[in-house]
């Protein structure tokens, strides 16, 4: 009987200031912010535990002692004493993670449990170690983002900047290891790794088919809370 192989690890991108989400985050770093009483980065989480992720990985430098003491050692963390960005970030946390690829998912956006199970149509799309997928959503289907879009999906699953259906990225990417070997040391954004995709065609999408909330500012986060019936 062949083994089942294991879902990906998740790094949990938990270490920003959350600065547009003011007052609430004076006194809670934003992952911990709570959406209709649920903390957002267990909102998300919850969204990877639904499709089989078991392994989580989180980086921290705003109010990490408050991480920290939330999961009581239950979550690996890398704390950053300078904040490193989303791509710094991911890559200094590396040798905590265990997969090839695996998932890095923001902290404050989120789909309502069980409405979908996009992960697994994203493993399916990942075939090439330079291949980079990320969850779109549609914009009529979000909440809480203030542009119109961020890239355009073509017909073939493919993210071009000006070919296809309007797409918004929803926080959620699987990519390898590998894609880190020429970044450099400190800080640095994911969307350098995202635009090299995007150049040499191997940034691919998967559409959530389901609504999303973004949690940017107070106004979105009152917004979740009402579609939520809080």
């Amino acid at each position: 009987m062949q083994e089942t192989a294991r879902f990906p690890d998740v790094m949990l991108l938990a270490a920003g200031l959350g600065t547009r989400l003011r007052p609430v985050t004076e006194t809670l770093p934003k992952p911990l912010v709570p959406v209709a009483g649920v903390p957002l980065i267990e909102r998300i989480m919850a969204n990877a535990r639904a499709e089989g992720a078991t392994r989580f990985v989180a980086n921290a430098h705003y109010r990490a002692d408050q991480l920290l003491a939330h999961f009581g050692g239950l979550l690996k963390v890398n704390r950053e004493a300078e904040l490193l960005g989303t791509g710094g970030g991911v890559k200094a946390a590396l040798p905590m993670l265990h997969s090839d690829p695996f998932f890095v998912m923001n902290t404050d956006a989120f789909w309502p449990a069980g409405s979908d199970a996009p992960l697994q149509r994203m493993q399916a799309r990942h075939a090439e170690t330079d291949d980079i997928v990320l969850l779109c959503v549609q914009p009529h289907r979000a909440s809480g983002f203030g542009r119109s879009h961020d890239f355009c999906l073509d017909p073939m699953g493919r993210i071009t900047l000006d070919y296809g259906a309007p797409v918004i990225y929803a926080g959620v990417a699987l990519m390898g290891r590998s894609l880190f070997d020429e970044t450099p040391d400190g800080a640095f954004s994911l969307n350098r790794l995202f635009e090299a995709a995007l150049e040499r065609e191997s940034l691919k999408g998967v559409v959530l088919d389901a609504p999303w909330f973004h949690v940017g500012d107070p106004e979105a986060l009152a917004a979740a809370e009402r579609a939520l019936g809080a």
